[in-house]
């Protein structure tokens, strides 16, 4: 048997052992545990959202900068507000809130609203305004990883080659990552899209920053703009870990799924650019290449991630 995982955030603290769940160790186990981790009617109940046109959806495929994107639109329309027990409560997930008890029509701390979604376009409410990002596979899958290992799957018992194979590239709650990125492609253009690379998000924070503001017509201040362009910094971020690691959400829904109550993972790891370099064989290295050649390339006409980035770098 799994032993229990290790407490991942000072919030959960001594509750630690109020759940005698265990964690998977093989990817039949861990993906069905994900699989009822949230309710249909949680994620019918986000497709249904009724948007206001100023709405800001942040929309993403997961690990590609959802958390720092929501720090950044939440800090320039707030002017730097970090009275909040954790992100999500302020930016809510779409998807997951009815699940979680949140009434997403209810006023928030400031406009425009903000939320959250991993959705593809097919899937995403429509009528909002959106900020679509991508980030090199390669990367991905490695921070997928990192997330799911100690709080998903017992670290150790999954390697890391079959959870790249027989579970992210067969598809998430939130599908392919591929088929994910293909179905937004068509936005980039529009007036209502922002599309960014991870990449060009952290190694020019302040220009990301200020056309966040621009797009989602916030309108913030000089000192506003620098205020949040400082808190959306790794060093920031994780010296405020807490406030990024969804907790609210590990406590309600763990349980659920039948995982140890303290079981996650830091949604603020590294913010490295790269570091699948470090991971990937070169069998790997090949099979992703391959994935992109025959999934995204002839959606997009660019034959790597590279090519992608550069089409969309200001």
């Amino acid at each position: 048997m799994c032993r229990l995982g290790p407490t991942q955030s000072t919030e959960l603290g001594s509750q630690l052992m109020a759940n005698a769940g265990t964690l998977p160790c093989d990817i039949a186990d861990m993906r069905s545990r994900a699989q009822v981790m949230f309710s249909p009617e949680s994620y019918a109940a986000g497709h249904a959202y009724k948007v206001d046109s100023t709405d800001v959806i942040i929309a993403t495929y997961p690990k590609c900068g959802t958390t720092l994107m929501q720090q950044i639109v939440h800090g320039l329309r707030t002017g730097g507000d970090m009275d909040f027990g954790e992100i999500t409560e302020v930016v809510p997930w779409l998807e997951t809130s009815l699940d979680m008890g949140v009434d997403v029509y209810a006023p928030q701390k400031a406009r425009p609203h903000a939320f959250k979604s991993h959705q593809s376009w097919e899937n995403v409410p429509k009528g909002a305004k959106y900020i679509y990002i991508m980030r090199d596979p390669k990367d991905v899958v490695v921070s997928f990883f990192h997330f799911f290992e100690g709080w998903m799957f017992e670290t150790g018992t999954i390697s890391f080659d079959a959870f790249v194979r027989d579970f992210l590239l067969d598809g998430t709650r939130s599908g392919a990552y591929a088929a994910h990125y293909c179905s937004w492609w068509h936005k980039r253009n529009d007036v209502d899209t922002l599309m960014l690379c991870y990449e060009d998000m952290v190694t020019d924070l302040a220009g990301t920053v200020a056309r966040v503001n621009e797009f989602a017509s916030i309108n913030a201040s000089a000192k506003d703009v620098a205020i949040a362009t400082h808190q959306a910094d790794i060093d920031f971020m994780r010296e405020h870990g807490t406030k990024f690691d969804d907790h609210p959400l590990l406590l309600k829904r763990n349980p659920v799924a039948n995982l140890p109550l303290g079981a996650g993972s830091t949604k603020v790891r590294s913010g490295k650019v790269g570091s699948h370099k470090a991971m990937l064989d070169e069998a790997m290295h090949a099979h992703l290449d391959t994935v992109w050649r025959e999934s995204v390339a002839p959606t997009t006409g660019h034959d790597s991630y590279a090519s992608l980035r550069a089409s969309l770098s200001p």
